[in-house]
């Protein structure tokens, strides 16, 4: 994508790391299915975390979050999600939960505004390892979905080309991911706008209708900055 500036929005650039907190009312059900044994109950999101309880087969759990840990395979397939739970409080595998859904059900557990993006010094003209171009707002976005919510995203997702972020919208449909107009934390804010259009990752989601986003290649070329806008601005929120 290249560097486009949207007029008619209102930008706010942090300069350092500001930690968000994930709202109760943004919390998940779910039901564990193990056929059979209880599901151990991690102090961390990993199987190298020690137990600090278990839930039995069947049990309903409420998920006050969702993060990157241990690949596991499970009841329903292999997944990088694991879930904090909040009885008792820690981290079980998504593997193994039902939620209704393909995708992530809560927001991310870290909610840090920071430029921790791994390759901010490299050239724009390089691959990153899900291949999109560094330094990109596509490259930025699926590192951050990566990270945040363990979905490995790259540019073959699902079996699907993703590309520039003006695709990103069919690709998520061709995808089975859902698209829609309701912005959540953990959310790609996706638009058409311009040659390559522009993807953005929503942070926070604020009463008054606007949303905090992170992104990069946006107000400076290549560069990372947040910005608050308009939910309604936005085209499309694509929900991993």
């Amino acid at each position: 994508m290249t560097w486009i500036r949207r007029s008619g929005l209102l930008a706010v650039v942090t300069a350092g790391a500001l930690t968000l907190g994930a709202s109760a009312a943004d919390a998940a059900t779910g039901t564990v299915n193990t056929s059979g044994t209880a599901l151990s109950v991690r102090s961390g999101a990993g199987t190298g975390y020690g137990t600090v309880g278990s839930v039995a087969d069947g049990a309903g759990v409420t998920i006050s979050c969702q993060t990157r840990g241990t690949t596991v395979t499970g009841t329903y397939g292999t997944s990088g999600v694991w879930d904090k739970i909040t009885s008792p409080v820690g981290y079980v595998s998504d593997a193994y939960v039902y939620t209704g859904s393909d995708g992530t059900v809560a927001p991310p557990c870290v909610q840090t505004l920071t430029d921790d993006y791994p390759y901010k010094a490299d050239s724009s003209s390089q691959a990153d390892p899900w291949n999109f171009y560094k330094r990109e707002c596509v490259s930025f976005a699926a590192w951050r979905v990566r990270q945040r919510l363990g979905v490995d995203l790259t540019n073959a997702y699902r079996g699907v080309h993703w590309g520039n972020a003006i695709n990103w919208d069919n690709a998520a449909l061709a995808a089975g991911v859902r698209v829609d107009h309701t912005a959540k934390v953990g959310a790609v804010a996706q638009w058409n706008t311009g040659t390559y259009g522009h993807v953005a990752y929503v942070a926070r989601v604020n009463g008054d209708g606007t949303i905090l986003l992170e992104e990069y290649n946006y107000l400076s070329a290549h560069n990372y900055d947040t910005r608050t806008v308009s939910a309604s601005s936005v085209g499309n929120f694509l929900h991993f």
